[in-house]
């Protein structure tokens, strides 16, 4: 299709001016797409008010302007006289059909609308790609565009498979031939030499506005002579690779579906009923699917095939590591060999620093720990997030990984590499996890000086490390454990003390403490087992809620003949802390006296802080608060005096403000618990700020302040960290919302402190229960 006179002067008078057809169509108010329409002859016949808009927008005056009208009648005339019997339209019947309703990609489905906006108000060749792990969902997503956006464009949709995944794919002169046909190009008249043929694919091209859904490419070698100018025109990109190498004026990384999502596309595919019958099961099977669309559909049809199974027993089929490949599998879909393909177009770098990555146990990969696995491991990790088998995390240096992909990976890993090879890396990295936490632990300690190692080098980054490889370092000293590393595990935990008083859920604490009690029994050394045991006793205690069970490791403890006086001090101070938890103030008290006595006397002036404000807690418990305040206040000042940690100065202000508070000096209190948030904050300890805020929400609360109260209360509850902590804070919420005349909010309330109190095991605890049962009973 040629353009007119009209739409050669159009573009005459447009370029004199000059202007661009963006700043034309600003000027006139017309669309870009109305503009380039008319340029390219597109448009034959138009309207007398759009002709007007463009002189005046293009400054045109007398002659040029009586002559551009007149060409604007001439083209309408033209238009009438050779108008077909029916427009012109590429056939859209390459497209695939959709054989189920696409399913949770609502948000994709939405920036695709924007894309082909984008495209219809622009002059430029618009160019999107999706990319993607094998089985996320890319080619039904673009065939679902395909049908629902194609009618957009003026000559429809064409859809093309590139074959990328195939030995051998298309090849661009291949793709154009297909693509030539398509426009409706007869066989004949097709060239035979592969560069004219691209040379009449671009020419035709050039004179239709289509959405060109190219599926499935290769690498950018193979598309990019595809990619000819033709405003108005998106195509549409999808590949397992990124295509760094193209100038896409839009990318979508198609990633995988949230957990209900992957239950709404499990219920397409099966119906609702089998959903409905067996929701948990249907939970876990889409858990097992790890979201990928691909596994998902596969699942659903073994469901539908095999309408005598439970979704319960697919589950348990999938639960099996080893099994759970095998078993998603359907026909000719298979996770597994979708798989395959991506893995066999691999580099041996990035092969094999893919089988290795099975080693590492989290989901989150770091360059750093990938280099410990392979050398070139910073090529290799860019090859395989460039074939979409890794993902690229928020956090530079950081990559992430699907399950099934783990799970693929440790399929490789057994059938291509020495097993020696393997072992000997499975060890290098279980050492480099260790060590590296074992220093960026000692970075919290207050006796051991840290040594910079690797990705550690202050407090700050320690903090980051041990957050983001918690679950590899985790499985590393469990798997040290196993292998009888007996000083990597004794190491590591005597270095997690200091770390552990703010960091970590109780569980995590009593693996560690337990794992360093176990070890240093087997090498023979008591003081250390019974530094552990007092450590384990703490967890239990404050973070799991089981001060019976930390009660028995105490007294283990305290049995083991020992000539230390700084362990022993320790070992009341826990058994202090521990009898209160029971209900034995009197009984902690005197074991807190014994604490601070052995302390001081040792000279260790940390520890004899500590134990002094944790004394004044035992005795605030007894009703003693003179005394309490006088020793939780000799231990602030002498902390001071000494130039003490932040943190540990936070702790002990957060006490003294709490007795402070019981006795009725109020302001005093706030402003203690001011200056420990300031310090907590300053170190980004947001568990620390979690209690000053519970401990500010009952000071609120006594006072009367509820709206403060209750503002405090419910920013302390996501961060609250020892075991009765939530329990209260709920409580005293209800309360709160009671009096706000909220009882709904209020019942929920209880109803979640009643199902937390369920974790613990604690007089107090069972107290606040009885008084939530008698509540929620009561209303």
């Amino acid at each position: 299709m040629g353009t007119t006179a009209f739409g050669d002067f159009l573009r005459f008078y447009r370029s004199r001016v000059p202007l661009t057809q963006e700043e034309l169509a600003e000027r006139t108010g017309l669309s870009t797409r109305a503009i380039s329409d008319m340029e390219r002859g597109r448009t034959l016949s138009p309207q007398f008010r759009t002709v007007q808009l463009l002189v005046t927008g293009l400054d045109l005056r007398d002659d040029e302007a009586a002559e551009f009208t007149a060409l604007a009648r001439a083209s309408r005339v033209v238009a009438v006289q050779q108008r077909p019997e029916a427009p012109f339209a590429v056939a859209s019947s390459s497209l695939p059909p959709v054989l189920i309703e696409l399913t949770g990609r609502e948000g994709e489905k939405q920036l695709l609308d924007g894309f082909a906006a984008d495209a219809s108000a622009s002059s430029r060749l618009q160019i999107a790609v999706v990319h993607g792990a094998p089985g996320s969902g890319k080619t039904a997503l673009a065939v679902e565009a395909g049908h629902r956006l194609g009618a957009r464009f003026a000559d429809g949709c064409v859809f093309l498979d590139l074959r990328g995944t195939d030995p051998e794919p298309l090849t661009p002169d291949r793709a154009a031939h297909r693509l030539l046909r398509s426009f409706g190009v007869d066989e004949r008249q097709i060239p035979a030499d592969p560069d004219d043929r691209l040379s009449l694919y671009r020419s035709q091209l050039r004179d239709r506005t289509v959405l060109l859904v190219l599926d499935n490419a290769a690498n950018e070698a193979q598309v990019r002579p595809l990619l000819a100018s033709s405003p108005g025109t998106l195509v549409l990109l999808t590949s397992r690779r990124i295509l760094t190498g193209l100038d896409a004026r839009h990318r979508l990384a198609l990633e995988l579906l949230p957990l209900g999502r992957s239950v709404e596309l499990l219920r397409a595919v099966t119906g609702p009923g089998r959903i409905d019958a067996e929701p948990e099961a249907a939970l876990r099977v889409a858990e097992l699917c790890g979201g990928m669309p691909l596994a998902l559909l596969i699942a659903g049809n073994r469901l539908t095939s095999r309408p005598q199974w439970t979704i319960s027993h697919l589950a348990g089929q999938l639960e099996d590591e080893r099994r759970r490949l095998s078993v998603l599998r359907a026909g000719d879909l298979q996770v597994r060999a979708a798989f395959e393909i991506s893995y066999h177009q691999l580099g041996p770098g990035a092969a094999t620093l893919f089988r290795r990555l099975a080693l590492v146990p989290g989901p989150g990969i770091s360059s750093v720990l990938a280099a410990v696995l392979t050398p070139d491991a910073e090529e290799a990790l860019e090859e395989l997030a460039d074939a979409s088998l890794l993902g690229i995390s928020e956090i530079p240096g950081r990559y992430t990984r699907h399950d099934l992909l783990h799970v693929f990976a440790a399929e490789r890993l057994e059938l291509d590499d020495d097993p020696a090879a393997v072992q000997e890396a499975r060890t290098r990295l279980r050492h480099r996890l260790l060590d590296v936490a074992t220093r960026a632990a000692l970075f919290f300690d207050h006796d051991v000086p840290a040594e910079r190692l690797g990705p550690v080098h202050d407090k700050e980054s320690a903090a980051r490390w041990l957050e983001l490889e918690l679950e590899n370092w985790r499985e590393a000293l469990k798997a040290a454990a196993e292998a009888g590393e007996h000083e990597h595990v004794l190491v590591l935990a005597q270095a997690m003390h200091w770390y552990s008083d703010m960091h970590g859920v109780g569980e995590l604490w009593r693996e560690v403490f337990s794992a360093g009690a176990d070890a240093a029994g087997e090498l023979g050394n008591a003081k250390d087992a019974a530094e552990q045991l007092n450590y384990l006793s703490w967890a239990l205690y404050a973070l799991c809620g089981r001060p019976h069970e930390a009660l028995a490791v105490h007294e283990k403890a305290a049995a083991i003949q020992i000539d230390d006086t700084i362990t022993e001090a320790w070992t009341y101070y826990y058994g202090s802390a521990i009898r209160r938890r029971l209900g034995e103030a009197q009984k902690a008290v005197e074991l807190g006296r014994r604490s601070v006595a052995l302390f001081e006397r040792a000279g260790y002036r940390i520890g004899e802080n500590l134990a002094l404000s944790l004394l004044g807690l035992m005795l605030h418990t007894a009703g003693d608060l003179t005394e309490a305040v006088e020793v939780q206040q000799r231990g602030v000042d002498q902390h001071r005096e000494a130039g003490g940690d932040d943190e540990l100065l936070s702790m002990i202000l957060i006490r003294l403000a709490t007795t402070l508070a019981a006795a009725g000096q109020v302001t005093a209190a706030q402003d203690l618990l001011d200056e420990a948030e300031t310090l907590f904050r300053k170190h980004s300890n947001t568990a620390g700020t979690a209690r000053v805020q519970h401990n500010r929400g009952l000071v609120l609360m006594d006072a009367g302040r509820f709206g403060e109260a209750r503002e405090q209360l419910r920013a302390a509850l996501g961060e609250a960290r020892l075991s009765d902590h939530r329990v209260e804070i709920m409580a005293r919420l209800a309360e709160l919302a009671d009096a706000a005349g909220d009882p709904a909010q209020a019942r929920e309330l209880r109803v979640r402190a009643l199902a937390e109190c369920d974790r613990y095991d604690t007089p107090a605890v069972r107290v606040t229960a009885a008084q939530l049962g008698a509540a929620l009973r009561s209303r």
